[in-house]
């Protein structure tokens, strides 16, 4: 699986960083970073439900 980030909708929620931290950081200037852009399979139900969270549906997976 494959997490994608569009900078252009991304508020800095941390929505995403609360469910999986290990994957998600939002850096002091509040931009989020992708710890893990291709995390294990065994993430995927964390990642599923971060991707949901974002208020601004700036995440999305796509799987390999």
């Amino acid at each position: 699986m494959k997490i994608s980030v569009h900078e252009d909708e991304c508020e800095g929620n941390a929505m995403c960083m609360a469910i999986a931290p290990d994957i998600f950081d939002v850096d002091d200037d509040g931009m989020l970073e992708l710890l893990q852009a291709e995390p294990a399979a065994d993430r995927r139900s964390d990642v599923e439900r971060a991707v949901r969270s974002c208020p601004k549906a700036a995440l999305s997976v796509t799987s390999d």
